[in-house]
């Protein structure tokens, strides 16, 4: 029999369940393929996590925790073992383009900010630009999918501006895959993170600011407000994170190399459809 403790817990996941089971079945995707990925998530936690003096968790200790057979284990850890379970999330040609934009100094004006450039030309063009960022995607049409995402903007000289500093991947499924990389997991990752310490030295930032007073007339308003507002906080992040990529561009090779991440969010939801009180 669960305790309450564990009866709080687990129905404070079925909260955070309900978004992800929407977007799954959005997808076509059920239960069984569900079940298997989580599955995959409690073997490779449990493997690594809670082992003793640094050494992996041995299959047993790994049944035991999960609940799992000795036998299903060992069938996910080798699907582990394989790197068959392993993502990677790409960043896109345009996104890269437009962040190099904002950080490499060769495409800089005096005061920081990203340059007008002319399209042609051997340096500091846009041209150059995405030949050293873009891939092989080909300047012009590099120039054409910016504008149609309304990211640059050129006048009549042919000089290209930015006026956006990121794009939203083009289909769906890119777009979930980094939203759940990039900004789910680094959340669910300080939450676990939290969770785990009782030294406030040693506790990462997690905040959130909410109200339930907002009539439904004023929510496009505070809706705009907080889009304005969240994205000043987000690209003032960004100058400070590139501001470091470029100090330590010249170690990059170096195995000292850590991830850091800030979320921000806005979320709303309307009356009678919480699935939760708050």
């Amino acid at each position: 029999m669960q305790d309450k403790v564990q009866q709080q817990i687990l129905g404070a996941f079925l909260i955070v369940l309900r978004p992800l089971a929407r977007i799954l079945l959005r997808f076509g995707i059920g239960f069984r393929e569900f079940s298997e990925i989580a599955k995959t998530a409690f073997v490779a936690v449990a493997s690594t996590d809670f082992g003793i003096r640094g050494r992996p968790t041995n299959i047993s200790r790994v049944a035991v925790m999960t609940g799992l057979t000795r036998k299903e284990v060992k069938r996910i850890r080798d699907k582990i073992s394989s790197g068959e379970e392993k993502l990677t999330v790409r960043t896109t040609p345009l996104c890269e383009v437009l962040h190099k934009w904002h950080a490499e100094k060769e495409f800089l004006d005096r005061s920081g900010r990203p340059a007008v450039l002319p399209f042609s030309g051997d340096d500091n063009s846009f041209t150059d630009l995405v030949r050293k960022f873009g891939g092989d995607i080909p300047p012009g049409a590099m120039r054409t999918e910016l504008k149609r995402v309304g990211a640059i903007e050129e006048d009549e000289r042919g000089n290209l501006r930015v006026i956006r500093r990121s794009v939203t991947p083009a289909g769906q499924h890119d777009n979930l895959v980094a939203a759940l990389a990039h900004s789910a997991y680094p959340l669910l990752s300080t939450i676990a993170h939290n969770i785990h310490t009782d030294d406030n030295d040693d506790r990462w930032a997690q905040f959130t600011a909410f109200t339930q007073a907002v009539k439904s007339s004023d929510v496009p308003r505070v809706r705009r407000i907080s889009f304005d507002r969240l994205v000043e906080a987000t690209e003032s992040f960004d100058d400070l994170f590139m501001a470091y990529e470029s100090l330590n561009e010249s170690d990059i090779e170096t195995k000292d190399r850590n991830t850091i991440a800030v979320g921000v969010f806005y979320f709303e939801e309307a009356t009678g459809k919480q699935d939760f009180t708050w």
